[in-house]
């Protein structure tokens, strides 16, 4: 056998692995300051949330079901996230998968036109509602449009809130299923399952769907952290969510909004979790 001796390193390995050290080390410097930027706001909201006269108590946390109007304005709020989920898939999702198998032409038509809510400022849009809304009881009042009229604008629900936050959700939802279309041969797997005698309904529900489930658990994330989060449209609407609801209890109980403005940060941290993992099991299942 041949011994191999160890190789001392030489000026020019030195200076090559110099730049890398350099690198790695602005690299952990920026992610540094980049958690203090992030954690040092919610670390001080935590502490004024936990301090009542001088004392610590989590009193502010522990009463937040039963604060006065959370549970319906929360409630609300989800069951908002959820129509508005469902609307936006139903939606988004059988358009999406038409574009890529029979008419790619259309493709930048699509985006440009799930692009154009980020173009539109939320307060014109809310404003044009209103107008619209306003029509009901001047012109068409006694006919069955001014009752769907004040059908969609119900306070216990309002169905108003679920069109606009489709329309809002559009971009990210568009975005999501995009990048999951474009990961996987969705041609070679539905023209397999029609061969084999599957209608197009049983292939999106059969096919489609679990193929692009981190997509569409993607999309769906990101459009019930949008409705949870929206505050302009449902204030100026006059109707009570989630959000307006934090705002107004704002200044008769400031360290209870703060408990409930973190405890509904940290509960999107575990959904995005949540997903990232489900994805990673798939990954790891698809890999032989």
């Amino acid at each position: 056998m041949t011994a191999t001796l160890p190789t001392t390193p030489t000026a020019e390995t030195v200076a090559a692995a110099a730049p890398r050290r350099r690198g790695g080390a602005w690299r952990w410097a920026v992610l540094a300051v980049l958690g203090l930027y992030f954690f040092v706001p919610i670390a001080a909201s935590v502490w004024f949330s936990i301090r009542s006269n001088g004392e610590l108590t989590a009193r502010f946390y522990t009463g937040v079901p039963t604060a006065p109007g959370f549970a319906e304005a929360f409630g609300r709020s989800l069951l908002l996230a959820a129509l508005t989920v469902v609307l936006a898939l139903l939606l988004m999702l059988p358009t999406m998968v038409l574009v890529d198998l029979r008419l790619p032409r259309l493709r930048a038509t699509v985006e440009l036109l799930t692009l154009l809510p980020l173009m539109l400022p939320p307060i014109a849009l809310v404003v044009g509602v209103r107008s619209v809304l306003a029509w009901a009881p001047d012109y068409f009042y006694g006919t069955p449009l001014a009752e769907a009229f004040f059908a969609l604008q119900e306070p216990a629900l309002p169905w108003i809130l679920v069109l606009v936050y489709v329309v809002l959700a559009m971009p990210f939802v568009y975005r999501a299923l995009d990048a999951g279309i474009r990961s996987v041969d969705l041609r070679t797997l539905t023209e397999a399952a029609r061969n084999l005698g599957a209608s197009w309904p049983r292939v999106l529900i059969g096919v489609v769907l679990p193929v692009l489930r981190t997509a569409v658990l993607n999309a769906a994330f990101l459009t019930v952290a949008l409705v949870l989060g929206e505050f302009t449209i449902a204030s100026l609407l006059g109707f009570q969510t989630f959000p307006t609801w934090i705002v107004e209890i704002s200044g008769s109980q400031p360290q209870l909004s703060v408990s409930v403005s973190v405890l509904s940060l940290l509960v999107t941290w575990g959904l995005l979790l949540l997903i990232s993992t489900l994805d990673r099991r798939r990954a790891g299942k698809d890999t032989p």
